[in-house]
């Protein structure tokens, strides 16, 4: 008997995007857009071209390593690079405070806010992430200054206590981005609203 392997990053369309693994096409876009400060706002720097080179070789390595690694959202009706959004298994120097964990998250250009293009993809991820990928939970996390999204956790109806909020390992804890606010999504409450 032939053993079927579970494809965890299909290329699948939603209303207005294409969400799909990742391609050598895609470094333009991850230039422009982790070069760009309003999207790099809560990080610690923008990327020159040659650490989004970086970025991109190891979402590739990361994808191959776990199946997936927070595909690419493109629009459907242009093929233009939207960004990324979905799932990832944490990959830092030190663990973090919810490890083992998978997360979901997103870095989109901005062309894209306000539009419901992270809402509209990441619910996609979080439905595969329970109900093919069977997981238990799924968490997300940024900056605590970070309220855009903040806001699409929540839309997402992920929860947040504040008494998980942890200092990022990769941040010194003097600087203004180190602290870290933690959402959850748990299998049970995906399932309570997606019945309820």
């Amino acid at each position: 008997m032939e053993e079927v392997l579970l494809d965890k990053c299909p290329r699948v369309e939603t209303e207005r995007l294409v969400l799909r693994r990742w391609e050598e096409r895609d470094l333009d876009g991850v230039i422009r857009m982790n070069g760009d400060p309003r999207v790099m706002e809560f990080f610690r720097s923008l990327n020159t071209p040659d650490e989004a080179r970086q970025f991109l070789d190891i979402m590739m390595r990361q994808e191959e390593k776990h199946g997936f690694c927070f595909p690419v959202v493109e629009n459907k009706e242009t093929g233009a690079f939207l960004g990324f959004c979905g799932l990832n298994v944490p990959a830092y120097s030190g663990p973090l405070p919810c490890e083992p964990c998978v997360e979901i998250g997103w870095r989109l250009t901005p062309e894209t806010w306000g539009k419901g293009i992270a809402v509209e993809a990441a619910r996609f991820w979080l439905r595969f992430g329970f109900e093919t990928l069977q997981l238990n939970k799924i968490v997300a996390y940024t900056a605590v200054q970070n309220h855009k999204s903040r806001r699409v956790m929540e839309k997402l109806g992920m929860t947040h206590d504040p008494a998980e909020d942890f200092d990022f390992l990769n941040v010194s804890v003097d600087h203004p981005l180190c602290r870290h606010v933690l959402y959850r999504f748990s299998a049970d409450r995906f399932r309570e609203q997606t019945n309820g």
